[in-house]
């Protein structure tokens, strides 16, 4: 992985698809390349490192051509080289190809061409597919037309392989075409004026395409000048849907901030009130969920929830599994997508699996609801992007309407996960035991969280402050009860994924059993302890880790004076329902690890080794 981007058109190639490899960046890379075809053959620059450097080579060598296919790459097979980094060439260096994914019997494939008498350059699982498609290429008949000899050979690869792909590939043989085939990896064809694009990300093709086509699983796509033409390699694929380019994908730009962490975090309120907006029925005291696509009846013969993420995902399933249980009395498991579609869990048709994703590409989470539908579960979708994989795959949904998330490190999608988890929640509880009042106050503190949430972003000077304090220490304890121990674990992995100091988010009663001992004074707690129902059970962990000398930072409800006299530092966020409150006490958090982070010279937007949307197992 990490990104594609290919054109075919009437401009020139290269200005083009350098402009769609820095709209990829978001994602993470630790390489970059483009290749082009000038009507004879194919020419590649790729480098290691920023696609800055390869910018820099290219001003000394300008390539030609109106086709070409472009990659940022994160390392999942050989180390990040400019050897490893992509389009790779096949064994006649007439064929280049760029790929996200995993080709899992890559070494098998790989022995085979050698033995064939095949060379290759790097010690990617890529290039093995490139000399394979190269290889099956040369086997068909020469006097065969070569668009239809290529088109069969990627074909028949394709079958050869297993693991997972989205690709882009281009021919010397055919400077006109341009093939794109997916499988587990997410790949879009955009359609211009006179144009085609393919990216594995739209936010990509947005500026250049009004209409887009989302590949299925099995698609294979040959684009010409003039047309493209979508085959399925799977019997069960009922064709395609042309939709128009959202606009909101459009909308990503810093706005003034340094960073897109940082505008994220502000985007906060905005991207809260987009996720209730339109949902909150006063007059019933309820939510409205219309794309769930189920009745009120079916709602109530729910008797289990299963909920399935990666990372932050994970955590806001964790805040809405207490949320749910507590709201709406179901019971509720959470499951990393990962373990989940290797689990015989004993979950029958009553009931319900969400699976959240900000991007709807994550692959781990995208096969466990492929796995639960073959099961036979009713699978419903949260997702931040309309017409994503997941967003396809499932039954129904809900969407955040977060807009775009550039930043690795997620933030506002994390907020609005949590609250379309309040939103299911009040739906549930009020078609069975919650009372009307109760769903008023619910209603009314969904609809205050916008308010309270610009009054938490106050603190960014002060919580600025903090992290100079503690910007020496390399390794952070947070502790969270109930609501709050989803928040401690979203803490914990905002510090690591963009700081890299090792943080370890924990329930809070977890701390005599076993983590008191890592207590010490160089190694700072963050306590979430707001007026809750374990408010008291939380001072007394307090009290515990303060009588060891350790530091002591606590997020607590404004005017806690009790909290004051304990901790060393505290950061006061305004009184809401236990059940909203981590919304509030996230944000402290999301904005530490950005300024430990900055204080520390790291890449905050492109944190090393990460990428935004995690496209293969």
């Amino acid at each position: 992985m990490c990104g594609i981007f290919a054109y075919l058109g009437k401009k020139e190639a290269q200005p083009i698809l350098l402009d769609g490899l820095k709209r990829l960046e978001y994602r993470g890379y630790d390489s970059s390349g483009i290749a082009i075809a000038d009507g004879k053959r194919i020419e590649v620059i790729k480098k290691k490192g920023r696609i800055a450097d390869l910018v820099h080579l290219l001003n000394s060598k300008q390539l030609h051509g109106r086709l070409g296919i472009s990659h940022t790459r994160w390392a999942t097979h050989g180390i990040p080289s400019d050897e490893n980094a992509h389009p790779h060439f096949d064994q006649s260096r007439r064929l280049s190809l760029v790929h996200n994914g995993v080709i899992e019997n890559y070494q098998l494939l790989k022995q085979r061409l050698l033995n064939f008498g095949h060379k290759f350059q790097s010690e990617t699982d890529t290039e093995v597919l490139a000399h394979l498609i190269g290889y099956n290429y040369e086997l068909e008949e020469a006097e065969s037309d070569p668009r239809q000899r290529l088109i069969r050979a990627l074909k028949r690869s394709l079958k050869e392989i297993s693991g997972t792909y989205g690709i882009a590939l281009i021919h010397a043989d055919v400077p006109n075409l341009l093939l794109g085939a997916r499988r587990g990896s997410p790949l879009v064809l955009g359609i211009g004026n006179e144009e085609f694009f393919l990216s594995s990300d739209v936010t990509a093709i947005c500026p250049y395409a009004h209409r887009v086509v989302y590949l299925n699983d099995g698609d294979l796509v040959a684009i010409s000048p003039e047309t493209f033409d979508i085959q399925s390699l799977n019997k069960s694929n009922n064709g395609f849907e042309i939709r128009d380019v959202d606009q909101l994908e459009m909308t990503a730009s810093l706005k003034g901030f340094p960073h897109y962490m940082l505008k994220e975090i502000y985007d906060q309120p905005e991207a809260i009130r987009n996720a209730f907006r339109g949902r909150l029925i006063h007059e019933e005291a309820t939510a409205k969920l219309g794309g769930l696509n189920m009745s009120p009846q079916e709602l109530l013969r729910i008797e289990r929830i299963q909920i399935i993420g990666c990372g932050s995902a994970r955590h806001a399933g964790i805040v809405g599994e207490y949320l749910i249980e507590s709201l709406a009395h179901v019971p509720v498991e959470v499951e990393f997508s990962s373990e989940f579609r290797y689990k015989n869990s004993p979950l029958d048709r009553h009931t319900v699996v969400f699976a959240v994703s900000q991007s709807g590409e994550t692959a781990d989470t995208l096969a466990a609801v492929k796995e639960a539908k073959r099961k036979g579960l009713k699978v419903l979708g949260i997702c931040n992007r309309v017409g994503s994989s997941i967003a396809r795959e499932t039954e129904g949904g809900v969407f955040m309407h977060a807009g775009p998330e550039i930043a690795v490190a997620a933030t506002k999608s994390f907020s609005s996960q949590v609250l379309i988890f309040s939103l299911l929640a009040l739906l549930l509880g009020r078609l069975r035991f919650l009372s009307a009042r109760e769903g008023h106050e619910i209603v009314e503190a969904i609809e205050a969280l916008p308010d309270q949430v610009t009054e938490v972003l106050k603190l960014d000077s002060q919580v600025e402050q903090l992290a100079k304090k503690y910007v020496q220490c390399r390794r952070f304890l947070l502790f969270g009860r109930q609501f709050q121990y989803g928040v401690a674990l979203e803490g914990a992995l905002k510090i690591k994924e963009i700081s890299y100091c090792c943080a370890e988010g924990n329930p809070s009663a977890e701390l005599k059993h076993g983590i008191i001992a890592l207590i010490d004074k160089t190694t700072p707690s963050i306590c979430l302890c707001p007026r809750d129902g374990v408010y008291d059970k939380n001072i007394s962990n307090m009290e515990e880790i303060k009588a060891r000398g350790g530091p002591l930072i606590a997020i607590a409800t404004e005017n806690d004076e009790q909290v004051a006299r304990i901790a060393d530092d505290v950061l006061y966020i305004p009184k809401a329902p236990e059940y909203l409150s981590p919304i509030l006490t996230v944000i402290p958090l999301q904005l530490f690890a950005y300024h430990l982070a900055i204080l520390l010279g790291r890449d905050v937007d492109k944190p090393r080794n990460l990428a935004k949307s995690v496209t293969v197992e």
